[in-house]
């Protein structure tokens, strides 16, 4: 089974969990899940085929993780590929889960740092420009006043 097809059918099962996908040496998760992650320990987030997301991180980090998001009240599960994606560990808070709520943060502040980037790159791609200096006085007097 592709993973692409392992995450929809397991998302569909477990909405409210983060879905951890052990793939060699590394953990990674999808589309909501990889909001929360990336926001939590500010892992990147990718682009992938199909309009699916994707964040990842080293298998020595899962500790840290797993830490993380019960201090937050964050239902996780972890699934392996070798094992055809057997469910081999789940952490449930039953109605306490926070996932929704961390959620709805973490993707506003995701994409508040995407389009921050976007600014940063256009900025420094006219560090040449005259027209710079102008802007970035407007910027600092919105900012800094």
């Amino acid at each position: 089974m592709k993973v692409n097809e392992a995450v929809k059918t397991i998302k569909e099962l477990k909405k409210d969990t983060i879905c951890l996908f052990k793939v060699g040496t590394f953990f990674h998760c999808y589309n909501k899940d990889s909001y929360i992650i990336s926001y939590l320990f500010e892992y990147q987030i990718r682009n992938l085929e199909e309009q699916m997301k994707e964040c990842g991180f080293p298998i020595n980090s899962i500790s840290k993780v797993k830490a993380k998001l019960e201090e937050k009240k964050i239902n996780y599960a972890i699934f392996d590929r070798r094992n055809n994606y057997d469910e081999e560990e789940k952490c449930d808070f039953k109605n306490l889960n926070n996932y929704n709520k961390y959620f709805e943060k973490s993707r506003d502040i995701i994409n508040y740092r995407l389009r921050i980037d976007r600014i940063n790159k256009k900025l420094l791609s006219n560090v040449d420009t005259k027209d710079l200096k102008n802007i970035l006085n407007k910027i600092e007097n919105i900012l800094f006043v």
